[in-house]
């Protein structure tokens, strides 16, 4: 019965900060604090889980979706920065 108390009250704790953390990047969005393209950045993981887990319809496979689509996506970032810095370019 505590372990069930104690995974609500984490999933709180949560849950309100990641409310405190959107409140405070659209304040500081709002005053100017923060650049739009770094928001969109930060946002692409949340969107790829909701596409993954809209074909899924489980959030665990969807998490893994998610994961796998990011290390592809890193990994292809590394090497396009590589042939950049390798050709000049």
């Amino acid at each position: 019965m505590s372990s069930v108390i104690g995974i609500g009250i984490a999933g709180g704790l949560i849950v309100l900060g990641v409310l405190a953390i959107l409140i405070a990047g659209g304040k500081n969005l709002m005053s100017g604090k923060q650049d739009l393209k770094k928001i969109i950045m930060f946002a692409i993981p949340f969107v790829v889980f909701g596409v993954a887990y809209g074909i899924t319809t489980d959030t665990s496979d969807a998490g893994i979706a998610t994961m796998l689509f990011m290390m592809a996506v890193m990994v292809l970032t590394i090497v396009l920065s590589g042939f950049r810095s390798t050709f000049n370019l």
